[in-house]
């Protein structure tokens, strides 16, 4: 490898962790601006192949880190818990509900609103089942249940999200004890994005990224000297954190496509032309990525990284049927009988009275794309950004309103059959609805409040994150080795309260939990409680 000023640069190949592949790190960067030449000799069973690339080095531009506001709300919009109380959720208020609904638990992420943001694990009428409530200015986006080495994992983004609507952190995948076992980081000088974490069969992570860089507007009537926030997404190897594969739009998408207004970019505030917000393997292979500021779904061959083809903005493959165009639209995905399922924004600024989910068929290229099913909120929504629709087993249809603080199942039908919503000014990026068994790799935990008897109380018992909780039963003795049970109450909630009769033998208590047959899932350990000594 040779840069045009820089000159020739050593390094060495590090391999892929499934070894069909390798990366070459150079040992000291390139120059900003530079042109640089590679090439390499390929040996195999033919003969020897010299093959011969170029590329540019862009000119990185620096952007605002300021964070997105954070809106406390009131004491009332925080849950609390005297087990747990360094875990401070936003309340979640279930407007509808019914038992045609899909079982399963809910997987979101609130932010900006009152409470902690973090990923939080819903049962199926709404009650908390787990949460990781994160330090201030650090939000949780894109949580959810995948497949990671052939077992259930959760993943989420988690990092700050700037007033610019994009994120720089890190990608978590965590197992069924909510124990951390990958973190997913960008390659080639970026940070991981929020909009993307989608995990692949073959044990890599596709992301997200935002790069400003220097850029000439004149062609759109910006500055000739601008900066434009350059959309790209990486395949990255898990175990190795190598980057196996990187796209950018800058290299296939013009300038033109875009539908934002504000071209007159500053090194502040770079021209957001793209913004990349999704990534989606098709059933061929190829990727369904998403541009919220072109309109645009496109469809990329992963070998080439050209355009297939485009659905919607301005020069869409396409003729748009009735009730097909999409505006500021979030996560399109192929549907196994290849339908495309999208959130259809509609705004901002606002292009459609109320966002929705939307099911489209697509009659070649060339043909029309046509309207299958959408989903409406009752009463309307306007999302402004952010959003999802997720196709469930039963063939009904969960939907994520995004900035709105609501999300919804709908049936077949098109009914809305369950809703809820976090307080106003919380949002969660995506919503979702997976089965899920957790058995935290941390005790149960509990708190003791005394009672106006002698040496009685109340105890409080929780696990976050357990899921097979069927009830709880409280032990008492003078000695940490010499418990007895006291009593037993069946699991109310995230935390359950226990009274417990006068006169306790202790000090000590602990809780245990145990699962409908009654066998112990785990035990707290035993502390001393200064209301019976």
């Amino acid at each position: 490898m040779r840069g045009s000023r820089s000159g020739a640069h050593s390094g060495h190949l590090a391999s892929y962790s499934q070894g069909n592949g390798a990366s070459f790190l150079p040992d000291r960067p390139f120059a900003e601006g530079e042109r640089v030449t590679v090439r390499a000799r390929l040996n195999g069973s033919g003969a020897p192949q010299t093959l011969l690339d170029e590329f540019a080095i862009a000119i990185q531009d620096t952007i605002s880190t300021t964070p997105e506001a954070i809106h406390p709300g009131a004491a009332a919009e925080v849950q609390g818990f005297r087990s747990r109380p360094d875990l401070q959720p936003p309340v979640l208020t279930v407007t509808a509900g019914s038992a045609g609904a899909q079982p399963g638990e809910m997987f979101v992420a609130p932010y900006s609103g009152p409470g902690q943001a973090g990923p939080m694990i819903l049962d199926q009428n709404g009650g908390l089942v787990w949460f990781k409530g994160l330090p201030r200015n650090t939000s949780a986006t894109n949580f959810r249940v995948q497949q990671y080495a052939g077992e259930p994992v959760l993943t989420w983004w988690q990092g700050d999200i700037s007033v610019h609507g994009f994120g720089r952190g890190e990608g978590v995948i965590a197992d069924s004890s909510y124990t951390d076992i990958a973190h997913v980081r960008a390659g080639n000088g970026d940070q991981a994005d929020l909009h993307e974490l989608q995990l692949t069969p073959s044990g890599t992570a596709l992301i997200t990224a935002y790069n400003p860089i220097l850029c000439n507007l004149s062609s759109i009537g910006g500055p000739a000297y601008g900066a434009v926030t350059d959309g790209v997404f990486q395949e990255i190897d898990v175990k190795s954190g190598l980057v196996m594969y990187e796209w950018t739009s800058l290299d296939h998408v013009a300038l033109s496509e875009s539908y934002s207004k504000s071209k007159t970019s500053s090194t502040r505030w770079p021209f957001d032309f793209f913004h990349i917000n999704s990534i989606n393997v098709d059933q061929d292979g190829s990727l369904l990525i998403s541009a919220r500021n072109t309109w645009t779904i496109y469809d990329i061959a992963p070998s080439s990284g050209q355009i297939a083809w485009r659905l919607g903005g301005k020069q869409s493959s396409f003729a748009a049927g009735p009730g097909t165009r999409t505006a500021f639209q979030h996560d399109p995905r192929q549907l196994p009988d290849g339908l495309i399922s999208a959130f259809d924004n509609g705004s901002s600024p606002t292009v459609h009275p109320q966002s929705r989910g939307i099911v489209l068929s697509l009659d070649g290229q060339g043909g029309a794309a046509t309207l299958v099913s959408q989903f409406l909120h009752s009463p309307p929504l306007i999302a402004d950004s952010q959003g999802n629709i997720q196709a469930l087993a039963n063939g009904d249809w969960f939907v994520g309103w995004g900035q709105e603080p609501d999300f919804s199942e709908f049936n077949a039908a098109g009914s809305m059959i369950f809703d809820a919503h976090f307080p106003v000014h919380a949002q969660s990026y995506r919503s979702f609805r997976f089965a899920w068994t957790g058995t935290p790799a941390h005790p149960p935990a509990f708190a003791f409040k005394a009672g106006a008897a002698a040496r009685s109380g109340v105890v409080y018992a929780s696990w976050n994150g357990a899921t097979e909780v069927a009830a709880w039963q409280v032990l008492a003795g003078s000695h940490r080795s010499a418990l007895k049970v006291l009593a037993q109450a069946p699991r109310v909630g995230f935390e359950t309260a226990i009274a417990l009769p006068a006169h306790i033998a202790g000090p000590y208590l602990a809780v245990q939990a145990l699962d409908g047959a009654g066998h112990v899932l785990g035990s707290s350990p035993a502390a001393a409680q200064a209301g019976l000594k």
